[in-house]
């Protein structure tokens, strides 16, 4: 399939909180700007450290995780990011690791984007074309 990467914007989601409430300045919410690798065998998102610490994130606990080797690791959990791709939101803890972004499932099912595998993109869901419906059952 080849690898398939996207622009994304991650916000940190406490200090997008407090800018909708007027308790911080816009222009000093924290956010990052990664070309992400979208990993449909990952669950959660990932960032790397240095991404938590640009965007000011605290680590909250820990969990364990299984590598594609089989392997369980323990990683940490950061507080809420704010996810962008595509014109799409999401808001998720992610697990901290690697030196790259990835983009797991639970990104794609929430901003109900699919994988375009033939010309190696990400798209929004041909059903949904101008905003996400998620499912509820």
């Amino acid at each position: 399939m080849g690898e398939i990467r996207v622009k994304a914007r991650l916000t940190n989601a406490g200090d997008e909180f407090l800018a909708r409430r007027r308790r911080l300045p816009k222009n000093e919410v924290r956010e990052c700007e990664a070309d992400a690798l979208v990993d449909t065998g990952a669950v959660s998102l990932i960032v790397p450290s240095f991404v938590v610490q640009k965007l000011g994130l605290e680590l909250v606990g820990k969990k364990n995780a299984e590598l594609a080797n089989g392997s369980i690791v323990t990683l940490d959990v950061t507080e809420p990011v704010d996810v962008h791709i595509d014109g799409r939101t999401v808001t998720l803890e992610a697990l901290m690791t690697g030196n790259e972004v990835l983009i797991g499932q639970m990104v794609l099912e929430a901003t109900d984007m699919q994988v375009d595998c033939m010309n190696r993109r990400l798209i929004p869901n041909p059903a949904h074309p101008d905003q996400p419906v998620l499912k509820l059952k």
